[in-house]
This record gives structure tokens, sequence and C-alpha cells, in this order.
């Protein structure tokens, strides 16, 4: 027996296994051994192979909800088994088709009351909290308690993160290049006139975008509506169509190009109304200046926004975007040893685009076709198979030593020769159109059960099987597409702290692309992990950290009302007492003042107070807002900043934009020895608050929570919390303050609300600004963000400039904060964003 088999070890393989396999021969083969397990089985269970009834499954029969059939003959019976049959089907499979089967071309589906949902709805519902938001139903954050932030800022800093951002929407405006740069001169702040000649050249020709705060009229800074991102279509348009058609397309593009462009404007949902009649209103205006027809037509519903975040963004990017250029050609070629396949005259060619991120400068809008990123993740062992079909059809190819995969990245030549095999329809290639196109239509993707078919006969031919099954293989047909159009954004801020790419596609491309993420490694996250991640890295959020636009005042009203509900439901003994949602940015007693206690003699029942001294501290003078401004004011750029210092005729105040023919702040922080008086504005009742963006960190300990005062501190204040020993509980407040430190109007609004007892006037500082987003558990050095007034902060930056040596000062200032449940003040340093850069109208 060991000699036959060494002999038949030693012979020679077969040429090839056989093509099918009878399952009865093996079978009769082993009769005797089934027929041994049966009868030990049999013995076993004493020829009773009926399951064991206390092992058998609850069955229909105790379902008590069942109906019994109405004994009424005639039309009864046929309109209850009517009904039977129009049964909606369970949740569960009217789920799964919806993840995987609908895929209509443009638009979101809708529940019963209108709420909007993502194409990966299905997909964030079994693991995310869902909630209505704008329309929306979007999800909130991983199941849990709202925590996780450390191991969210570890995705972010070592890996990537994922975020569907397709909730957003872009208003196209068609018209000549002059009316549309005068439309946005109109509204944006910044305009692209205020840009460099060079920026400006490179966003109409469509190499970067830009980013601006969308406004109703531009001259005051008032009526903010809400950040936007704009982008030109590009000059350079690559033609996919035939030769014999090329010239006269050529010509009606190059007639077309010295007149029309085109323009897109991205707005976050919650203004995309007030936003989108302020845009058509502008157009209207200056289509009845020029006479020249300016179209604006939104194009929510047709694409797509999926933002990639982190330090590994570029690396997954590489993973799964594998693009391709498109030429007009009539040979057939071999170029740098990569197949190139032509179809219905198109060339197909690989394309190096993302090879280095270094070669994308910070804002950079590319365009790009790429293919299907679920037909180019594709195992190793199935890339020869794959080349050999492509062979089939386009001949042999000489042989390259390249390996095929570079670390993780797969080559170009096996996703092509996976796409070029024979199974490919040429009506593929035909709609390989520009995303500018979208609103023409583009189509959707292969269904993912036909690329299921196209696997399961790739593995087949690999292990040389036939497929004996009644289902054949169907190509897709002319309908659906394997190649889509992108446009590609690089996202970085100004000092480079933020890393992140947005994929600007076709809705119905949403699925195709999202998988294909998830599964390279990308964590998915939601609306308060994106939160997280703008806090840490020092951008602000719409629309929590944007007071001055109405979709602000908007989310607050939701929020209280929320808190309303949840508050009514505790009872009077236990209901904690109430802390205001909305903020009082305007209220009459946005004040300074160091209290009753150092004998100033304040009269808080009076609107009108004493002027206060130039030279005089902040801290012996009470500022009352007039009221006659209804809404805020924030400058987010330094003209704006220079504007406003010149009409409250402080052009000398302790405020040093960045990018201004001003003196710089480490001049006078190291060389002037001494401040002039002729630095500080004098506070008057009669000025408009304006208010500025600043960073906050603690000084040495606390927590910032969102809806935080920041408050004006003494000089004794800085004093006693820096040198603060151990177990000294530093600057608090009494209990009886909290509750009263602000005070509800019959209107619904709050306001502050000056403390009667001579202990908490000793305590009470004066307020300069709120916290619009707290802290981030688990970063390295949380910051908040604040908004405070510009002139009292330029006068506490005096008084502290004053107070010490000129080698000692810093370019932070000392603030106070308390959050609102809390009776202690917390040292913090404020930074004002609009020092470090010209512009603060990015937004994550």
């Amino acid at each position: 027996m060991a000699s036959d088999a060494t002999k038949q070890r030693r012979q020679p393989p077969s040429a090839a296994p056989p093509r099918t396999l009878d399952v009865r021969k093996y079978a009769d083969s082993r009769a005797t051994e089934l027929e041994s397990l049966h009868s030990i089985v049999s013995n076993r269970l004493n020829n009773d192979f009926r399951s064991q009834r206390n092992k058998r499954r609850r069955t229909t029969g105790f379902d008590s909800k069942r109906r019994r059939k109405p004994r009424n003959s005639g039309n009864a019976v046929k309109d209850f088994e009517k009904e039977e049959n129009e049964k909606k089907l369970p949740r569960r499979v009217r789920r799964r088709i919806e993840l995987t089967k609908k895929n209509p071309e443009v638009g979101f589906s809708a529940s019963g009351d209108g709420t909007k949902r993502l194409r990966t709805h299905v997909w964030h519902a079994k693991r995310f909290t869902m909630d209505k938001f704008w329309g929306f139903y979007l999800p909130v954050g991983l199941h849990g308690s709202g925590k996780g932030s450390r191991a969210l800022l570890k995705w972010y800093k070592q890996g990537a993160v994922v975020h569907d951002a397709s909730y957003y929407s872009a208003v196209q405006l068609e018209g000549s290049e002059e009316a549309l740069s005068s439309i946005l001169s109109m509204l944006l702040v910044p305009s692209m006139i205020d840009h460099s000649e060079d920026i400006c050249q490179r966003f109409l020709s469509g190499d970067i975008y830009g980013c601006a705060m969308l406004h109703h009229a531009r001259q005051d800074g008032f009526d903010a509506i809400c950040p936007v991102t704009f982008m030109w279509r590009p000059l350079h348009q690559h033609s996919n169509v035939a030769k014999k058609d090329k010239e006269a397309d050529e010509n009606m593009e190059t007639e077309s190009s010295f007149q029309l462009r085109q323009l897109w404007i991205w707005m976050h949902p919650s203004a995309f109304r007030e936003g989108l009649d302020c845009l058509k209103l502008a157009c209207q205006k200056m289509t009845n200046e020029t006479g020249n027809m300016i179209g604006c037509v939104p194009l929510d519903g047709q694409l797509a926004k999926l933002e990639v975040m982190g330090s590994r963004a570029f690396r997954l990017l590489q993973k799964i975007l594998h693009p391709i250029s498109l030429s007009v050609e009539d040979s057939f070629e071999l170029n740098t040893g990569l197949a190139t396949a032509y179809t219905n005259g198109c060339e197909i060619q690989p394309r190096n685009y993302l090879e280095n991120e270094d070669c994308f400068s910070s804002g950079a809008a590319v365009l790009l076709t790429v293919i299907d990123p679920r037909s180019s993740c594709h195992k190793k062992s199935l890339a020869a198979p794959a080349a050999n079909l492509a062979n089939e059809q386009f001949g042999s190819m000489e042989d390259k030593s390249e390996e095929n995969y570079v670390g993780n990245l797969p080559m170009k030549e096996d996703v092509f020769s996976t796409l070029q095999s024979k199974y490919d329809s040429n009506a593929s290639l035909s709609n390989c159109k520009d995303l500018w196109d979208a609103s023409n239509g583009i189509h959707p993707p292969v269904e993912e059960h036909k690329l299921c078919l196209e696997k399961h006969q790739k593995s087949l031919d690999f292990f040389r099987l036939k497929d004996t099954s009644s289902t054949k293989f169907a190509s897709a047909d002319g309908h659906f597409s394997r190649f889509c159009p992108i446009l590609l954004l690089r996202n970085a801020n100004e000092a480079d702290h933020f890393t992140g790419w947005s994929i600007i596609l076709p809705i119905s491309w949403v699925k195709a692309f999202w998988i294909p993420l998830v599964s390279g490694g990308a964590h998915a996250i939601g609306l308060r992990e994106k939160h997280w991640i703008a806090c840490d890295v020092g951008l602000p959020c719409f629309p929590s950290d944007f007071p001055d636009c109405n979709a602000y005042s908007r989310s607050t009203e939701i929020k209280a009302s929320a808190v309303d509900k949840t508050l009514e439901k505790c009872p009077p003994a236990t209901r904690p007492f109430e802390i205001p949602i909305q903020l009082p940015w305007n209220s009459k007693w946005f004040s300074s003042s160091r209290g009753a206690g150092e004998g100033n003699g304040m009269d808080c029942s009076s609107n009108v107070t004493r002027s206060a001294d130039p030279v005089g501290k902040l801290s012996d003078n009470l500022l009352v807002s007039d009221g006659g401004y209804s809404k805020v004011l924030v400058a987010r750029t330094s003209r704006m900043l220079i504007s406003i210092m010149k009409e409250l005729s402080s052009d000398n105040l302790l405020l040093f934009p960045k990018g201004q023919d001003r003196p710089t702040l480490s001049h006078l922080m190291m060389k002037e020895a001494k401040i002039s008086a002729s630095n500080l504005a004098t506070l008057t009742c009669d000025r408009r608050l304006c208010f500025l963006r600043v960073v906050l960190h603690a000084f040495k300990e606390g927590v910032f929570d969102e809806g935080a005062v920041v408050c004006a501190p003494c000089l004794s204040d800085i004093t006693l919390l820096k040198s603060r020993p151990e177990g000294n509980e530093g600057l608090q407040v009494p209990h009886a303050f909290v509750g009263s430190y602000f005070k509800k109007l019959p209107s619904g609004k709050w306001d502050f609300q000056m403390p009667m007892d001579p202990a908490a006037r000793e305590a009470y500082r004066p307020p300069i600004g709120f916290v619009t987003s707290g802290f981030v558990r688990g970063s390295k050095k949380p910051g908040a963000v604040a908004f405070c007034e510009a002139v009292l902060l330029a006068h506490l930056r005096y008084e502290q400039w004053s107070w010490v040596p000129a080698k000692k000062r810093r370019k932070e200032i000392f603030v106070l904060v308390r959050n609102l449940r809390s009776t202690a003040y917390r040292l913090a340093l404020a930074t004002i964003v609009l020092e470090r850069q010209e512009e603060d109208v990015e937004s994550l």
C-alpha cells in the first residue's frame, strides 16, 4: 500500500482538475460509512427523530395578535383577503431593500412627515443615535452617554475619520464672469477683491476654492447668514466625445467660455433657504441692471459630500481612489508598462494624481474621474485571472517585473485589467461626464448584486469550475457606469492644524464610496464627534459658534424648548434652577464693574451711567448698551475690525489685526515700556458692541462648559489665582448668587441681574462674553471657543500691560470664566484669533 502511494506521488500531476464533480458517485463510495453513522444515531434516539417538545420554538399558534377571519360572507371576506395581501412588509425587510436596491439618481428618501434621509441612513441607524436636524434625520453620535472624546481624538490624530455631510447643499450661479464677480462682491465677506490678484486669478480658474461669510448687506457687517464655500468651474475641461464631434463641440465651448461661467456656493441646511433667497434677490437685481440673465438654481438632492479627516486621510484616499484620464485617440498603445484600453474611441489611462500630499496646496480643488471603489477592492490572488480575462479582449501584454502591490495600495494595472474584462460594457465609458454636468444626469453605479455575480464568476474561473446553476452572469447595461466624476477638495487652515479632505460626488454614488471608506479603516462619526474635532483644532462649528446668524438663534430656541419640556417633567422639589440657553448677547447690562464693595456708587435700576474716564480702569466703569442694535456684530476679518475701530474713533486701540499696516503686537510688548493713554477708547453708552472670537485655555485648572460666562478680572484676582496654594478655594461666589445671576424676562429672553447682597456684589465680576463651545475631554491642550467684546478686551490688555514690566507682558489676555452652575471663577488665557490670521471665516 505504501509503495503504491509513493508511486502515485512520484507520478506527474494531471493536466487539470475535472471541470465537473458528480455528487452521486461520491455518495455511493461513502454509502457504508453513512449507513453506519445513521444506525448509531438511530440507536441513541430509539428511532425517534422528532424534536423534543421542550426544545421547540414558539410557533404562530401562540400569537395573540393574529386576527380571525370574519364570519360574514361575501365582500367582507374579499376585503379581508385583499387587506392581508396588501399588508406592509416588516421594517427589517423594508430597510434591507432600501439599503441594497433603492438607489435613485437624484433626491433623498423621506419619511411620513417629510423628513429627509441620507443615502447612508440605514447604515447609520444601526450604529448611531439619530435625531431630526434641519429637515434631515442625521446621526448625532455613537450610542452611549455622549462620551468617547478621548478615543475620537486618537482616531483623528493617528488614523482617519469619515463623515457623511450630504446634508450640505449647493446653489449654482450661471452668467458672465463680471456679473458673478459683482454678486460675490456684494454678498461675501471677504470677497475676491479683498484678496491679492494672484489669489483672485486662482479662484477664477477653479484651481482653489474660497471660504467667506454670506451677508444680506456687505457694508456694515450686520445680517450675516452663514459661512459658505464658493468654487468656480475650471476653464480647461476634458472632452469625452467622439473625434468626429470634437471640433464642433470645441467651437461651441470657445464661444460660450467668454460669456458664461458657472459657480457653486455650498451652504449649511440650517441657513440654506435664507441664503438661497438672498442669492436669488441679488441675481434678479443684477439681471435688471445689466440686462443679462443670471441663473440661480439649487442643487439639493443632486450632489453629495463626504468628509475624510485625520492624519492618515490621504493614505486612505490613495487606497480607494484610482483616477483616470480620458482622451480621444484612434490607436492602441502601451504607456509606461500599464494597460491602456480604448472603448468607443476614448483612451482610458491611469494617472498618478494622488502620489504626494504636498503637491496639493491648501484649498486645492481637483476634478477627477475615478473608478468605482468597489471594483478596486479585489484580493491579490484574483489579479492574475482578471488580467487573463483582459488579455482575451485586448491581446497579450509584455510581462513586467514590477510588483502588483506597493504597501497596501493595489497597482493601477490590476484595477484596469479587472475593469476591461470581457464582461464590461462599452456603454459604461460613454457616461464619463464632468461633475459640473450632474444636473443633466449621471448614471448610477453598477448594482451590488451584479458585482457579486462578477466576483462569483471570477472565483469559479480561478478554480476552473463550471457554473451549472440556472442564473448566468449578466453584464451591466448602459444605464449604469463604472466610472464616477468627483471633485476633491483639500481642507486646511492657515496654521495647518487641521488635516481633511472633502469628496463631492453624485448623490447616487454615496454608498459606493461609503462602504470602501469604512472598510478601508476610517471611523464613521456623527455631528457630536465632528463638533469635538472642530473644538480641538480651534475651528468654529456652524451654527453653534456663529451668534451673529439667524441659524444660531433658531437652534438655541429649539434647545431651550427641549430643556423646558424636560424640566416640566421633574417634580418642583427636585427641579434645578434654570440657566439661559439663549444667551443675552445684546443685554443692556453688558457691563463692567468692580462692585459696590469698592464704593463706586452704582445705581443698578438706572439705564444711564456715568461716562468712563479714558485713562480710568476697566473695573471702575460701567458700560450699558442703549439696546438700539438688535443683532450681534462679529468681526471676522481684519478689514472689518479696522473699520469698526475707525468708526469708534479708536484707531489706537490695543488690538492688532494680522496683515494690517499697524504696530505689531510683539513691538508694543517688548519695546514700549509705557503704554500711552491715547491707545484707549472711550466707553460710551451709544456705541455698538463688536465681538471677537477668542480661544480660551485654562491657566492652571478648570473645565469650561458651553454657555459659561467670560468675565473681566481685577488685578488682585490675577495675583490671587496665579499664586493660589493647594487647598485654597480661590475666588468664589455665594450659592444664592449663581441662581440669581440671570433673570428671565416676560418675553422669554434672559438678561443680567445685578446682585443686591453686599457679599455677592463684592464677588461680582463684569461679563465681557460667553463660551459657545466648551472643552473636549481627552484633549492634550483643551481649548474653548468664546466671543468677547472687542473694546473690553482692549481695556483689559491695557490694564494688564500697565501693571507688569515690558519683558513680562503676554500676547494673551487674562480673563475669568465661570460655568453657569458653578460658584468658582477660573483663570484663563484668551487668544484673539484675528491676531493670528487675517480671516476667521472657516467652518467645520
